[in-house]
């Protein structure tokens, strides 16, 4: 697991009861909500709430590797991969405590947008250099 030591935000996340389907195991949709969380904490990491700006998903992506029980508790591991314009790449690391395993990894693209007109707009400065701060702290050059 020292491989999550290369992320700067790691969620620690009860799988709850209410997460199973029918067939006894986590649902899919779970899965976006445990990555939803860690790109959250994340974010308040930045202070990203008192800025200028939205963020929009554009696209996410989810590779399910194993499946996971109640009950459980996973760690979400999340940093930028790539810094664009106005955009970034995320990366999620979902690690069970139980399976002693990555159970899934994921992906998103978030998306930078003006609070007034809605339109795309550049991360602004100030965010760029947190975002890069932050990742640095966990020898990850972005």
């Amino acid at each position: 697991m020292d491989f999550i030591n290369h992320y700067p935000i790691i969620l620690k996340q009860a799988v709850a009861w209410g997460d199973m389907d029918a067939y006894g195991h986590v649902n899919n949709t779970a899965y976006y909500r445990y990555m939803e969380s860690a790109r959250i904490l994340y974010f308040d990491a930045l202070d990203i709430f008192s800025t200028d700006i939205f963020t929009v998903v554009a696209s996410n992506q989810c590779q399910y590797l194993k499946p996971v029980f109640y009950p459980d508790t996973l760690s979400v591991a999340t940093r930028i991969e790539e810094l664009r314009n106005s955009a970034l790449r995320m990366s999620y690391i979902l690690w069970s405590e139980k399976q002693q395993a990555v159970i899934a990894q994921g992906e998103a693209v978030i998306v930078c947008v003006d609070k007034i007109n809605m339109n795309k707009t550049p991360i602004p400065e100030t965010l760029r250099s947190k975002m890069k701060e932050l990742e640095l702290k966990v020898s990850n050059v972005i």
